[in-house]
């Protein structure tokens, strides 16, 4: 692993345990040429999963695209980054098997964000379901007060 610091590949772990309830493993590094320690997260790949998008398109699942339509509802609220990975964490857990469809991560999200924050939850909702209206928008929020 390349030390961020002085980009050295000479390195030792000093610690490796479970992280982000057992879908990672958190390693403490220390770099054996400048001694910058830092941390590091190893887990499963998941881009073997292919995502069936509403139109019949196939294409491979990239954590990065949750993580970027999940930043974007969040943008502006108090939400951290190890917040948005244990969002990402959780919607990845939830994918069974070797497709999924983008209408069920989109599912996952908005489950995952109602539990978070409820202002994320009505930005990523009122794109994923499309709302055309502000009556659909009230509807959405009427439904989370009512909970």
């Amino acid at each position: 692993m390349k030390c961020p610091k002085c980009y050295s590949d000479d390195d030792k772990v000093l610690d490796s345990r479970s992280a982000r309830e057992g879908a990672a493993i958190r390693r403490r590094r220390e770099c054996l040429v400048c001694g910058h320690r830092f941390t590091t997260y190893e887990e499963v790949d998941r881009d073997e999963v292919t995502v069936i998008k509403r139109d019949g398109r196939r294409q491979m699942f990239e954590r990065a695209k949750i993580h970027k339509a999940i930043r974007q509802a969040c943008g502006k609220r108090k939400i951290s980054d190890e917040q948005v990975r244990t969002i990402i964490d959780s919607v990845v857990a939830g994918i069974e098997g070797d497709e999924v469809s983008s209408d069920k991560i989109a599912e996952l999200v908005m489950a995952e964000l109602h539990k978070t924050d409820e202002v994320a939850y009505i930005r990523f909702a009122s794109v994923y379901r499309q709302f055309k209206d502000v009556s659909e928008f009230l509807s959405a929020i009427t439904e989370i007060v009512r909970k």
